[in-house]
């Protein structure tokens, strides 16, 4: 088996990224998707272990001074992290990481694992993505008016991303989703360990 390969992926509220990382999920197999802690209160139809595990204040602070987040931060007052269990999860079941996290998160994440493939969802233009997020019909104008900007100060960060994929039509955004994970599973750098045995079938060091 290679080893585990964590992937990150990053994009402004509305660009579409929640369905195409279920789409990923559904396509392709042995990924197993970050459900972040927190220490907001759930919201709606959330249900507490699948959109997040919901946390005490005092809970997530004890965690972060024993280094038990790969990464953390503090949003509109609230904690949100990525606990690192999930990645020892992953490698016992033999499965890669998917991780839904923001620039800050994968800033972090970065500096603690530098061989993670991150990729950044950019929608086609500022006036797509408000189209986007007033037919959700979720948020007041005062807070699509801050998701526009906070969309902006992300999108400056585009460029620290290894992958960066416009979602301009979903099928062909999925499939692309899609074909950077399978190809990131085969870079050379990640499968040498089962090259090795190969090259000694027939008499050759590497």
């Amino acid at each position: 088996m290679s080893s585990l390969v964590v992937f990150i992926i990053s994009a402004p509220s509305g660009s579409g990224k929640s369905t195409l990382v279920a789409r990923l999920m559904r396509t392709v197999p042995r990924l197993v998707f970050s459900v972040s802690y927190t220490t907001r209160a759930p919201r709606g139809t959330e249900r507490p272990g699948e959109s997040y595990h919901y946390i005490t204040r005092d809970e997530f602070e004890q965690r972060i001074a024993r280094d038990e987040f790969l990464e953390w931060a503090e949003v509109f007052g609230n904690y949100y992290g990525t606990h690192i269990s999930v990645v020892e999860q992953a490698a016992a079941e033999g499965s890669d990481v998917v991780l839904d996290i923001d620039v800050q998160g994968a800033a972090q994440l970065k500096k603690r694992i530098p061989d993670a493939a991150s990729i950044f969802i950019l929608p086609p233009s500022r006036e797509v993505l408000e189209q986007r997020l007033r037919a959700r019909s979720e948020d007041a104008g005062a807070v699509i008016d801050r998701r526009l900007r906070d969309a902006a100060s992300e999108i400056r960060n585009y460029s620290a991303y290894d992958y960066v994929l416009i979602n301009n039509d979903l099928e062909e955004s999925a499939e692309t989703l899609c074909g950077i994970v399978r190809a990131e599973r085969t870079r050379r750098t990640r499968i040498e360990p089962l090259v090795r045995p190969i090259l000694e079938t027939f008499e050759l060091e590497n």
